[in-house]
């Protein structure tokens, strides 16, 4: 129970990574709200979740701005206290560059950079306060420059970028900032994975351990240790939780 007594938001948390992300805090003990734009999806998996502890959910399109601050204070109000903000969600079309649209950039950006960004300023008093952490979501897909993830890696890259400034400046108050780069076995890697057989055998070929990684178990694992006081010394990192795909030392 590493976070027990601790509240966190997971934006997409209804379903892929970010359920897995939430479904480990619950289990570690955290009081959880659930942000996603799936209505049905996301009370399920609150309902589903909420056997194991404090589960909440609420709708919200993270390309409504002006509802970003709202998602903080609903958590507040459930829970009376904000520990840790996961900005999971992110969606984008994959594109090459030459093909990529303004419409594309709004997307990825909307969806991903800006989300974090605002949700990052509603956040900062509540988790000055507590002491706490942000844990963001960035891809070896923008590390590396994977093709056809023009948007998507552009918009990660930002998110990096924006975590390391947000890590040098509210470190002194004590809050902590990290991101997780994960390779997963999400429902979009899972439909790739029944399309196109012989492209995923490629790349689980590359990764060392010769295994896509599991939502839960190992990505969600990675979030609750960045969470919990045992990561108390770590900030300003980019943790990869990808096999060993992307060496980063």
């Amino acid at each position: 129970m590493q976070l027990a007594g601790k509240a966190a938001i997971v934006t997409g948390g209804a379903r892929g990574v970010a359920k897995g992300v939430a479904a480990a805090f619950v289990k570690a003990g955290a009081k959880v709200l659930i942000v996603d734009r799936e209505a049905e999806l996301g009370e399920a998996t609150a309902a589903e979740l909420s056997a194991f502890g404090e589960v909440a959910f609420m709708q919200v399109d993270l390309m409504d701005r002006e509802a970003l601050p709202g998602v903080v204070e609903e958590a507040v109000r459930r829970f009376g206290r904000l520990d840790t903000l996961v900005n999971a969600a992110q969606a984008s079309q994959q594109l090459l560059l030459k093909d990529t649209t303004t419409e594309a950039m709004n997307l990825a950006f909307g969806t991903g950079f800006w989300a974090t960004f605002l949700l990052m300023q509603a956040a900062y008093p509540h988790l000055v306060a507590s002491h706490g952490s942000v844990i963001n979501f960035g891809s070896g897909a923008g590390i590396e420059g994977m093709p056809t993830q023009a948007s998507y890696g552009a918009a990660k890259e930002a998110i990096r970028s924006l975590s390391k400034v947000a890590a040098t400046e509210w470190g002194p108050e004590g809050v902590r900032v990290n991101v997780i780069c994960p390779f997963a076995n999400s429902p979009g890697v899972e439909l790739w994975r029944q399309h196109f057989p012989d492209a995923y055998a490629g790349q689980i070929a590359k990764v060392p351990l010769r295994r896509i990684g599991d939502c839960e178990t190992d990505i969600g694992a990675a979030a609750v240790f960045l969470a919990s006081e045992a990561a108390g010394y770590i900030t300003g990192q980019t943790l990869m939780v990808d096999g060993g795909q992307v060496k980063s030392f």
